[in-house]
């Protein structure tokens, strides 16, 4: 069982930036996948990036590649996604989720969620 709690979200204005982190649970982190998915009003949740069990591998969505960056840190059962040049359209409520699979990326599944954060971008 993984419990995670995500932090970092808020308002930024457009061109800004901010790191959203995800706090996990259990002894196990390592040997899970991790990703952050999103989900705008109105609108289905989406994948974001996600990162294999070792850092080694990640893989983003085609709207945030080159601006967000996903990192996790075994040692400190963290995950990180550090969005740069953020745009009113990444407004979204942000959610952390881990996989049993290792070495999973987008195409899940995803097994456990966070309660998710809210970003907001102000144009």
């Amino acid at each position: 069982q993984v419990q995670l709690v995500e932090s970092g979200g808020g308002l930024v204005q457009a061109g800004g930036s901010l790191r959203l982190s995800c706090a996990a649970s259990g002894r196990t982190f390592s040997s899970y996948a991790m990703a952050w998915f999103r989900q705008a009003p109105g609108k289905e949740r989406e994948f974001v990036a996600a990162v294999t069990w070792s850092g080694e591998s990640t893989d983003y969505a085609d709207s945030v590649k080159g601006r967000f960056t996903i990192s996790r840190d075994n040692a400190k059962n963290t995950v990180v996604l550090q969005m740069n040049n953020l745009k009113p359209e990444d407004r979204a409520v942000y959610y952390c989720a881990a996989a049993r699979m290792a070495l999973t990326l987008r195409g899940g599944p995803y097994d456990y969620w966070g309660q998710g954060t809210q970003v907001t971008v102000s144009s």
